[in-house]
């Protein structure tokens, strides 16, 4: 793509998120995961810093599971309940755990959220990581199934893309 493309494209990203977060309060992006077993897909929330509170992001969940996890969570969020580091939240109905976690390096994975707030990932927006349980285990703990569940731990995910589009530009 030429300068000129890439540029319209990030001008049409700008105004779907500007306007979801208008209306709804949050946008969420999925990234996919990079071929490679080091790699894992994760979810983060546009929309948050707005309220006075951090960002959120999950890593390892398909599109669906993390899109029900972070709207559950925007919507306590949104009634006032601000999520609290070390937090552990209950989703219900069996449908497990979060611990909150402060994400130490928010600008390597939160582009599209430092692009709204036009932060540079020097200085991202903050952000909370949501990690999840399997069958009542956190990541770290005994049972935890790691090859089957990949979750990094907050400060050692490594992004190996500049950008949410690949497109070396964002």
């Amino acid at each position: 793509m030429t300068d000129i493309q890439i540029q319209a494209w990030l001008d049409q990203e700008d105004a779907m998120v500007r306007d979801c977060v208008r209306e709804h309060g949050c946008f969420l992006q999925y990234v996919f995961a990079s071929p490679g077993p080091e790699s894992t897909s994760f979810c983060y929330s546009t929309g948050l810093f707005g309220l006075g509170h951090p960002e959120l992001i999950v890593f390892g969940l398909d599109q669906r599971s993390a899109a029900g996890m972070l709207n559950w969570c925007f919507a306590r969020v949104k009634e006032g309940n601000d999520l609290m580091e070390g937090e552990i939240l209950e989703f219900g109905d069996g449908r497990g755990r979060a611990h909150v976690e402060v994400f130490p390096n928010p600008g390597d994975a939160l582009f599209g959220a430092n692009r709204f707030y036009q932060r540079p990932s020097t200085a991202s927006v903050p952000a909370y990581q949501l990690t999840w349980d399997v069958d009542g285990a956190f990541p770290g703990e005994p049972g935890y199934p790691y090859d089957e569940h990949r979750q990094p731990r907050p400060g050692t995910f490594v992004n190996n893309v500049s950008g949410d589009c690949g497109c070396g530009s964002c």
